[in-house]
């Protein structure tokens, strides 16, 4: 099945990336794409900053244009990722939908970006954001896709619960920094993509070097192999890669880890 990754350029106006997110969608269905997934915070600029002024209710209005889109467009759309404020706390969020418009996944990011990296960047989501709780899958006719946001990626153990679960298809919307994109941004998907024998995708925003914090882009897809099969510039763009399931199970069938785990010895536990 085709993916399309958009790696949208964010801009300081809501209604302004609601549309042309839709756009950009609209065009990755008419080359073929069955599932279509937008960047982290595709809704607003990044930032502590800006999440309580953009934070919506969830379903809202930028997931009701979503889910719109998703039907009319009869694809599965990762909707990147929103900030969302539920009793009185807020969320940085993907939702998830269906070619019926239905949602069918709500993934709240699980770890927060506290980081301090002296004369480099230091950025803390926790003064504003909350965490989530729960790990999010969602089924399509082609394969279980697992999610998670941004910092997500850096936690082996989520994506061996995903690979646990079923999953051949990890997708992470994220905005990883010019600090952080050149150093791990591709290498951290290489890992979790060979570690566990899935296709790993990630989408980031396009570049702004005016904005207070300037995202890496460089969207990409890694096969079960490791390889880097697709991988976007910096610019705003639709990447497409078309997803061979069948390469997934060659590789796993030619080194067999999935089975040959010593879970006598260890083993991740899910604490839900």
């Amino acid at each position: 099945f085709r993916l399309a990754l958009i790696q949208l350029q964010v801009s300081a106006v809501k209604s302004e990336n609601l549309q042309r997110a839709c756009g950009l969608v609209r065009e990755a269905s008419a080359k073929g794409a069955k599932v279509v997934a937008l960047p982290e915070c595709f809704n607003s600029p990044y930032g502590t900053q800006y999440f309580k002024e953009y934070a919506e209710k969830i379903p809202g209005e930028s997931t009701q244009k979503l889910s719109e889109v998703a039907k009319e467009c009869s694809i599965y759309l990762v909707g990147g990722s929103i900030p969302e404020e539920d009793g009185g706390r807020l969320y940085n969020t993907c939702a998830v939908f269906g070619p019926d418009g239905a949602m069918l996944a709500k993934h709240r990011k699980v770890h927060l970006f506290d980081i301090n990296i002296p004369g480099k960047i230091q950025f803390k989501e926790s003064e504003t954001l909350s965490p989530g709780n729960s790990f999010s899958v969602f089924d399509t006719p082609y394969c279980k896709v697992g999610l998670g946001i941004c910092y997500d990626i850096r936690f082996a153990e989520m994506a061996q619960v995903y690979g646990q679960k079923g999953c051949q298809l990890l997708i992470y919307p994220g905005a990883f920094n010019l600090t952080t994109g050149p150093a791990h941004w591709e290498l951290l998907q290489r890992g979790r993509a060979v570690d566990n024998q899935v296709y790993v995708a990630t989408v980031s925003p396009a570049r702004d070097e005016r904005a207070s914090y300037v995202a890496w882009g460089h969207s990409t897809v890694v096969n079960p192999w490791g390889e880097v099969i697709a991988k976007a510039g910096a610019e705003e763009t639709v990447l497409y890669t078309d997803i061979d399931l069948k390469k997934l199970s060659e590789i796993r069938q030619q080194i067999p880890i999935l089975s040959q785990k010593r879970c006598d010895l260890y083993g991740v536990e899910v604490k839900e």
